[in-house]
């Protein structure tokens, strides 16, 4: 008889390894898996743009004797006391119950010295990082856990949070591990006690009422503080209209790359769109009604690079936020702390179990021992060395499209490596004319 050759073994694609072993997971514990951070699918992002640099048919900047601005004004449209910053870098809110007070005050310090904002994030405003934040920025969230009418005016500006682009229509968690008694306090929580903050705001049903309640925050502040209102990646044509009908100065749009401290992997992999999706169509809102430059868009969801701002500014972005690229920035994920991580069962840079409040980095834990660890001052240094960075290599690119501003990034100087990427970008494919999608609308 003979002996035929075995077809070699192959892998299902569907049921990759990941997949069955969350299949598994879910089997062992029934109960869906928690984590921090954002989207870890590959997703169309701003890697798959290219700047067109001058030559002959455009006219670049000399880097040592021709300036290239970076400075951004946020707030313009009817707060008294808008917001001027250096760079249009700016720090994403994350809250302190999440992060650690010391990480928190090294978000501050770096933010400052580099001449950016940092914001708040759930849970209320603490005094190390208002005490070191030249320019901070409250978030008013659906939870209201911290929320102080005081606090509103020692602010520099209001962002009322309706979404995030890690979990657009859902809440986020702070499990009982991290409610240290501080948190507890500010929170006006109980110890120890698993929380779950609100998908919405609990005193309006609808973009007519969020008009009463900037109106409502404006009078509390005199008018004197710009309103932001941040929405996650879902519509944002349309959120980004109701956001400006309702009377905000600064939109922020957050898309699925954008981080959280904790929710569920299945949002976070499941809902939403990439950033890149996500910038053009508020842009043509911003357009549409005649207010692109007079209400700004920030934009936020997987910044890591200077060329990823200088991207984000040609689409027509004012400015940007960072998060996760903050934390990295701070000591998060280092590969210094290998062992450590080797210990939690995850390894440096895949380190996501951020509600467990293990953090061998001192920084997303409120266990003493471990945020002792950190050292502000020198987290903060950092910061502000990345964020330097950042702006160089934003302006780098800038000058070499001829540009004498950011702001005066545009989309005609990018072109596009993926389909994808230019029907979501709406800018040609390399090498062609080609918009696709364009023949017939978005």
């Amino acid at each position: 008889m003979t002996d035929f050759p075995h077809t070699p073994p192959k892998q299902s694609w569907t049921f990759s390894n990941d997949v069955n072993a969350e299949i598994r997971r879910a089997a062992a514990t029934g109960i869906y898996d928690i984590r921090g951070g954002g989207s870890k699918r590959h997703l169309p992002h701003f890697d798959d743009l290219l700047f067109l640099g001058a030559s002959i048919s455009r006219y670049p900047l000399e880097g040592y004797r021709e300036k290239c601005a970076t400075d951004v004004w946020l707030g313009t449209r009817f707060a008294k006391k808008p917001i001027h910053l250096d760079i249009p870098v700016t720090i994403a809110g994350m809250s302190f119950g999440a992060l650690s007070g010391p990480a928190k005050e090294a978000l501050g310090r770096g933010a400052s010295e580099a001449g950016t904002s940092t914001t708040t994030g759930d849970g209320g405003m603490t005094e190390e990082e208002r005490g070191h934040s030249k320019t901070l920025v409250y978030q008013y969230l659906p939870s209201r856990y911290g929320m102080n009418p005081d606090d509103l005016r020692r602010a520099d500006a209001i962002e009322v949070v309706v979404g995030q682009g890690a979990k657009p229509g859902g809440g986020g968690m702070l499990l009982g591990q991290k409610i240290s008694d501080r948190v507890a306090m500010m929170r006006n929580l109980p110890k120890g006690i698993d929380q779950r903050s609100a998908c919405r705001h609990p005193d309006w049903t609808g973009p007519d009422d969020l008009e009463i309640k900037i109106l409502e925050i404006r009078e509390i502040t005199e008018w004197e503080k710009p309103i932001y209102v941040k929405i996650g990646g879902a519509r944002p044509y349309y959120d980004t209209a109701l956001a400006v009908k309702a009377g905000a100065d600064v939109v922020v749009l957050d898309g699925m790359q954008g981080g959280t401290a904790a929710t569920q992997d299945v949002f976070i992999e499941n809902v939403g769109m990439p950033i890149l999706a996500c910038i053009p169509q508020a842009v043509k809102a911003l357009q549409d009604l005649g207010m692109h430059r007079k209400v700004q868009l920030i934009v936020s969801g997987g910044i890591r690079t200077g060329a990823d701002v200088a991207k984000a500014m040609a689409l027509g972005a004012d400015a940007v936020a960072i998060g996760t690229a903050a934390l990295v920035a701070l000591g998060d994920n280092d590969p210094a702390l290998e062992a450590e991580y080797q210990k939690l069962g995850t390894t440096a840079g895949a380190y996501d179990d951020w509600h467990e409040g293990k953090d061998p980095a001192g920084i997303t834990t409120q266990d003493p021992d471990l945020f002792k660890r950190f050292d502000p001052i020198l987290g903060g240094r950092r910061l502000k060395n990345y964020l330097k960075v950042m702006t160089l290599e934003a302006q780098t690119i800038a000058r070499a499209c001829g540009k004498n501003h950011l702001h005066n990034l545009e989309p005609e100087d990018l072109c596009a490596l993926t389909i994808e990427s230019a029907a979501m970008a709406g800018v040609p494919l390399a090498g062609t004319s080609w918009i696709p999608g364009r023949n017939g609308g978005f």
